[in-house]
């Protein structure tokens, strides 16, 4: 009972801290996706409660996610109409089910482990490089966008620099406050006091952040931070104004081919971008606890086609709010479900009072999560493990940060399939002379990319010499690698080479000859 009540206190206070971290990143990606700000709100809310309530996963966060934002947006603007694109989303959903049924979800578990971390450390970083211009007061470019080339015509750096020119003196001074109590937060004498690890350092510095901002309203009017510096939620005037948000897909468009063809892009996307976070928060979780990958997909499908029946935006699984429900110390799903109440009861109660909060102070605790994921020692771990991890996991890095998620991470698949490649060619034939007897070693898989390297050591085998073919230790020997074998026993009298094969009793190696010495 005490467990679950210590349990019940960590999910409650990370549902906080998510809640926080959501609500601009929803109203963002609406934003930048040209739907209606509240088609992202709906979407935070059914990602929490449907998806949470549906999904295996303990930590992961569902929500409208910047990955999509272009799909989205070609989508609205290709169809035309907002209700047709909402039958999309339906679509879409059905499509995860039935991938979810055929356990598609499998693709996840063939992600290379240099790639996963590589994508937490290049979100990581991403989040520092793109809210730094929230932090000093330049929103030009909406809160959730993860892309490098932005909507307003630049890109992650310039943006970055061009912001020095938009400097707000109060976002500076409520960000650099943000961050020193989020640094303080983290201190061990400050863990050490029991209602510090009641109270979410996030939540006390949105508090600190609006009062500040209240302080120089009231102090220094010229001061204080406009209202596109702060959160922006539509507020309704009464309850009929309130369900007035909400839109339905209208099903006259099913026979539209292009309804088809968005609900499948949206579906085979946000799958992937699923399974990827998924992997992600799976290497986060302390406990390590492994989530069942079908399970995701069919609550994924689900939850999009809630979303899409009450007028949101397509939702997947959230590395940022993930991460976030990570780090503020959440133990169960409960955190998800209640981070989606909270979203609901906040938008349709208190939007007011929400739409106060600066930008900045959002914008530091977003700072202080993506360090959280870029940590320096993560790269000297890496560095560490040689090569074949560290180059796969810099150039997913590098390739997430020049174009965006799903590109960088196909690009870190494509670096660690060659790795693996040129990892398994090297070991798969083992090759070593004494004087003028040679051993040619068949190990594991021999493919068909091994087969220059034996003809051309075959070749350079000298007359009179003694060549030992051993593929006992061969699990598998194309049938190219085969035939060259074969030719060379064939003609290697002709230079006096005496030549011996041992082969497993392993059926396909019935196409080697005989185990026998040829003179």
């Amino acid at each position: 009972m005490k467990k679950i009540f210590q349990n019940s206190m960590s999910d409650f206070s990370a549902s906080i801290v998510v809640l926080l971290v959501a609500l601009p990143l929803c109203l963002g990606i609406a934003l930048g996706s040209g739907a209606p700000l509240f088609s992202g709100i709906i979407a935070g809310i059914v990602g929490g409660i449907v998806v949470g309530l549906a999904s295996g996963s303990q930590l992961s966060v569902s929500g409208p996610a910047a990955g999509l934002t272009v799909i989205v947006a070609t989508a609205i603007l290709k169809l035309q109409v907002f209700e047709a694109f909402l039958l999309a989303v339906v679509i879409a959903g059905v499509f995860q089910i039935v991938l979810g049924f055929i356990k598609a979800g499998v693709v996840g578990d063939y992600i290379p482990n240099s790639v996963i971390k590589g994508m937490l450390a290049a979100i990581g970083l991403i989040l520092i490089l793109k809210q730094f211009p929230h932090l000093v007061g330049y929103d030009a470019d909406f809160a959730g966008d993860e892309s490098f080339k932005q909507d307003n015509h630049e890109n992650t750096f310039s943006g970055l620099l061009n912001a020095i020119n938009f400097i707000t003196p109060a976002a500076i001074v409520i960000g650099a406050v943000s961050l020193l109590i989020l640094i303080l937060w983290e201190q061990k004498f400050m863990k050490a006091q029991k209602w510090v690890q009641a109270i979410p350092g996030p939540l006390v510095v949105v508090l600190a952040g609006t009062l500040l901002n209240q302080a120089f309203t009231v102090y220094q009017p010229a001061n204080a931070l406009e209202v596109k510096h702060l959160v922006g939620l539509p507020v309704a005037a009464g309850m009929s104004d309130f369900f007035s948000f909400f839109t339905f897909p209208d099903m006259q468009y099913l026979n539209n081919p292009d309804v088809w063809v968005a609900g499948f892009t949206i579906a085979v996307v946000a799958s992937l971008e699923t399974l990827l976070g998924l992997e992600a928060v799976d290497k986060l979780d302390p406990l390590k606890r492994v989530s069942p990958t079908n399970r995701e997909l069919k609550a994924q499908g689900l939850g999009n086609i809630f979303s899409g029946l009450l007028g949101g935006l397509p939702l997947t699984s959230v590395v940022v709010r993930s991460s976030a429900n990570v780090n503020a110390g959440a133990k169960t799903k409960m955190s998800t479900i209640l981070h989606g109440c909270f979203m609901l009861l906040c938008v349709g109660f208190i939007p007011f009072i929400l739409n106060k909060i600066p930008l900045s102070a959002l914008a530091g605790i977003l700072i202080f999560t993506g360090y959280k994921l870029a940590k320096v020692s993560l790269f000297k771990e890496f560095y560490q493990k040689g090569w074949d991890q560290f180059v796969p996991f810099v150039v997913t890095i590098t390739a997430i940060l020049m174009t965006d998620l799903l590109k960088g991470i196909l690009v870190g698949i494509a670096v660690g399939l060659f790795y693996m490649i040129r990892s398994n060619f090297r070991s798969s034939v083992f090759i070593v002379n004494d004087a003028e007897k040679y051993l040619f070693r068949l190990r594991k898989d021999v493919s068909f990319l091994n087969k220059p390297l034996v003809k051309k050591k075959l070749e350079e085998v000298p007359a009179n010499a003694f060549v030992l073919i051993d593929a006992t230790r061969a699990d598998f020997i194309d049938k190219d690698v085969i035939e060259e074998i074969n030719n060379f026993m064939l003609h290697a009298h002709l230079k006096n080479i005496k030549t011996e094969i041992k082969k497993s009793d392993y059926k396909p190696f019935h196409l080697l000859l005989n185990n026998s010495t040829f003179n």
